[in-house]
């Protein structure tokens, strides 16, 4: 199964894209291919995740041809 990545703003900074495609086998989550991409870097906290454009929780499963999206922690007033 293969699945798009895309990671914004400072997330594409500490992994080193801003998007790739990876390929993964069996079941795998949002945080899974966290894993899978920036090895030992930790999910930072306050980072949102998507799928296909939907706000999810990183226990969420992945499937083929879907898209995951990091976000950075908001900020602002």
């Amino acid at each position: 199964m293969q699945i798009k990545i895309k990671f914004f703003a400072s997330l594409a900074e500490i992994v080193g894209c801003r998007e790739t495609v990876i390929t993964i086998e069996g079941k795998e989550t949002v945080e899974s291919v966290w894993i899978q991409v920036a090895g030992d870097r930790p999910i930072p906290d306050g980072t949102l995740c998507a799928i296909n454009r939907i706000h999810c929780e990183f226990d969420k499963e992945v499937k083929n041809n879907d898209e995951v999206a990091y976000f950075p922690p908001m900020t602002g007033g």
